[in-house]
């Protein structure tokens, strides 16, 4: 271990959520802003590329990576495979349909002669759900013989294109032909259902439309659909709906029910599923249903009162732990949007702050889209972390920029652009009082969005994320002019430089230059 006077003081690891890096084009939003700080870094300074999706962060093949897995990797120092594949491999196993916690569920409603209700993300994005899931539930309740089974769809527009619920909506309803089980009872925009931010009246809308039948009222899934598009009303915002049968709800989560929530990422399904299952709850008025099982496909929140199908593993030895065992202290901050992320993710899905570990809050604005107020709170995110540095009493800060990505999730270019201007000129603020302290800054990106928010094919709005890799600047007065593994930024253009990593080398290259040793649960490789 390098001697403490040496070890530079602050270290800030910066995490720009959503900034990936792509070649110039009309929907490239990185390129196209005006960011002399950032391109002045990547001419200066260490600079390379990593891989920031699919297997690299412990995806499928091909998968976009998002901010949980992003900041997961970034601070495990390894590949964590996530529960997706490990989903998929116990589906194709068959270990899936032997699941205690699902075959619970089912059990449940069968002894009380009640139903099953599926909730969750109705679509192939696989950064909260997967479609194929819900079908394999469905499976499951067939060989059961459960009669009484509904799905609750909530329609995505965010991770996939903005109006293709239409079609995985018809892709479940012929599902739930073929195997001649299941009804459609809801729909409902992942903007009420899957809100994150305490808006607690969106999530009561979808809480109502499903518990209590109240809602816009439609007999037919489809066709509501395609009247909402006709309004331009696309599948994020679709407005909960209740289907009908005759002149009643298909079904309402009723007393001796039980629900699994089938999607994977825990963020935004914790506010709805609260309300399903808190005894306590007081966000909104509502009844307590009496007799419910409910099962969640992962750990939503520790002690939530819900059966787990996928509990975690322990991730043991992160960053923040390792900088904790060192007795070094650190501050992890971020707007509300993304403090879940340089928190509970960063520190391998852990809630508690290690020993030494502060951290620090700041509101997102409250607007119902983003590309309103492009700046977001980037501003006050630079300003708390410039007074935790001049106070000198931090050694590591863990930081995170929303705007490329939460912005990027609008599909407004010009509105990206801004964003990353903001960003930008926060960046510039940071990086001159890190360097006047002799201190260093490690920049990177959990994946991509922002690059890449029209589709370089047919020029359509993109809000999903990308596959493209991030990049990775090591900023110091001592690395000033030295050159990275890469080699220098051919061109200035860094979507010519070939990854030389992936977000798992991340950690291990800050520990290096920290002069803390790597431990062996780390398997990721310094890149200097």
């Amino acid at each position: 271990m390098a001697d403490a006077q040496k070890r530079p003081k602050p270290a800030v690891l910066m995490i720009l959520d959503g900034f990936g890096v792509a070649p110039d084009g009309p929907g490239n939003a990185v390129t196209r802003a005006k960011m002399p700080a950032f391109r002045s870094l990547i001419a200066n300074y260490p600079t390379m590329t990593l891989r920031a999706s699919g297997e690299e962060v412990g995806l499928s093949w091909g998968e976009m990576g998002n901010s949980e897995v992003g900041h997961l990797a970034i601070g495990a120092g390894r590949v964590y495979y996530q529960t997706f594949p490990r989903v998929n491999r116990d589906i194709m196993s068959g270990d899936f349909y032997a699941n205690e916690a699902f075959v619970k569920a089912i059990e449940h409603a069968k002894a009380a002669g009640s139903a099953l209700h599926l909730i969750g993300l109705m679509s192939p994005g696989r950064v909260h759900s997967m479609d194929e899931h819900c079908f394999a539930l469905l499976e499951l309740c067939k060989r059961h013989k459960l009669k009484k089974v509904f799905v609750h769809a909530i329609l995505d527009g965010r991770d996939t294109l903005y109006n293709a619920g239409i079609d995985f909506v018809g892709k479940l309803l012929e599902k739930m032909k073929d195997l001649k089980t299941g009804r459609l009872a809801t729909l409902c925009g992942r903007f009420y259902a899957m809100d994150r931010d305490n808006r607690w009246d969106r999530t009561q809308k979808a809480f109502d439309a499903m518990a209590e039948g109240k809602g816009e009222m439609a007999l037919e899934p489809l066709t509501a659909i395609r009247q909402s598009y006709a309004g331009e009303v696309y599948d994020e915002e679709f407005p909960p709906t209740v289907l009908l049968d005759g002149d009643q709800p298909v079904a309402t989560v009723q007393d001796h029910d039980a629900i699994i929530f089938f999607n994977f990422r825990p963020d935004r399904m914790r506010q709805l599923t609260k309300a399903f299952v808190l005894p306590g709850f007081t966000r909104f008025p509502r009844r307590t249903i009496a007799d419910l099982l409910p099962v969640t496909m992962v750990e939503y929140q520790r002690g939530l009162p819900v059966e787990v199908a996928y509990p975690p593993v322990a991730i043991q030895k992160c960053l923040a732990e390792v900088i904790s065992d060192a007795g070094l202290t650190q501050l992890h901050v971020a707007e509300t949007e993304k403090y879940a992320h340089v928190t509970f993710f960063v520190n391998g899905t852990r809630e508690e702050p290690f020993p030494g570990e502060k951290r620090a809050l700041v509101p997102s604005p409250r607007v119902a889209s983003y590309d309103e107020r492009p700046a977001m709170s980037a501003e006050e995110v630079t300003d708390r972390v410039i007074d935790e540095v001049r106070k000198g009493e931090t050694d590591v800060v863990i930081m995170n920029y929303a705007n490329a990505d939460m912005v990027g999730h609008t599909g407004n270019v010009e509105a990206t652009v801004k964003a990353n201007e903001t960003v930008d000129a926060c960046i510039a603020r940071v990086v001159k009082e890190v360097l006047d302290r002799d201190g260093v800054l490690f920049l990177t990106a959990d994946h991509g969005n922002g690059e890449e928010v029209l589709n370089v094919r047919t020029g359509e709005i993109d809000k999903e994320h990308a596959t493209n890799p991030v990049p990775f600047v090591i900023v110091g007065n001592q690395f000033k002019g030295k050159p990275s593994p890469a080699g220098e930024v051919p061109e200035g253009d860094l979507s010519l430089m070939p990854p030389v990593g992936m977000l798992a080398d991340v950690a291990p290259t800050v520990l290096s230059v920290l002069g803390l040793k790597q431990p062996p649960e780390m398997t990721g490789q310094p890149l200097l």
